[in-house]
């Protein structure tokens, strides 16, 4: 057999290619499954922080931040860990980005503060002196889109199998519940870290602020 293959460059060329390719799916396909599902103790968002993903998107954060920091020392030296496939399992779509007129944002909740992003977000020039970044003052007046947030939440749960617990489930009445029992309350954590009593105030009575929605996202990346 190996005589004739040798006699036949062709064949024997394909029969390489077969024995490479079938050799790369078993090794490389397990482990790039194993990489694409969510990392251990990675939690789906919560309706809070996918209203403030929202907000992200409607200002276009994206437009002067990545969320992707690639594994070179100049680039973990100052953002920290590289990210990690398994890290986005949940996000849809990515926020990737591409261009950095300002600093990437995956690790952002590790080094940053609520009253720190409040203060940020309302006059950028009082905390980073050299900022470029306009102001988003709208963000503590505009009220965060719950429900839409909500229902994102219910359909990734039923279309993508995304872990929700029982809780998250079609209707306005579960989603006034829901608001009341989960939202509300983690809301209301945010706005006091952010040291802002008019925050405080409109969530207590049952609004939610697009600046508070914003940085619950931003301190889920981590």
């Amino acid at each position: 057999m190996f005589h004739w293959l040798e006699k036949h460059p062709f064949f024997f060329a394909v029969g390489v290619f077969v024995v490479i390719a079938y050799a790369g799916l078993i090794e490389v396909l397990p482990n790039f499954m194993e990489k694409a599902r969510p990392i251990k103790g990675l939690k789906p968002y919560t309706v809070l922080e996918l209203a403030g993903k929202e907000v992200y998107k409607k200002d276009n954060c994206i437009a002067c931040h990545s969320q992707l920091i690639r594994p070179f020392k100049a680039e973990t030296d100052r953002y920290g860990q590289y990210s990690m496939s398994g890290e986005y399992a949940y996000d849809r779509p990515f926020l990737w980005g591409s261009k950095r007129t300002g600093p990437d944002l995956h690790r952002v909740g590790r080094y940053r503060t609520p009253d720190w992003h409040a203060n940020h977000m309302w006059n950028p020039k009082s905390v980073v002196p050299d900022s470029i970044m306009p102001a988003y003052k709208h963000q503590f007046t505009n009220v965060a889109d719950l429900e839409t947030a909500y229902a994102e939440a219910v359909t990734v749960k039923k279309v993508f199998n995304t872990p929700y617990g029982d809780d998250i489930k079609p209707g306005k009445a579960a989603f006034e519940k829901y608001k009341k029992e989960k939202i509300l309350p983690e809301a209301l954590k945010i706005a006091k870290a952010m040291k802002r009593d008019d925050l405080v105030k409109m969530v207590e009575s049952g609004k939610v602020p697009e600046v508070v929605a914003l940085v619950a996202y931003l301190e889920r990346l981590k």
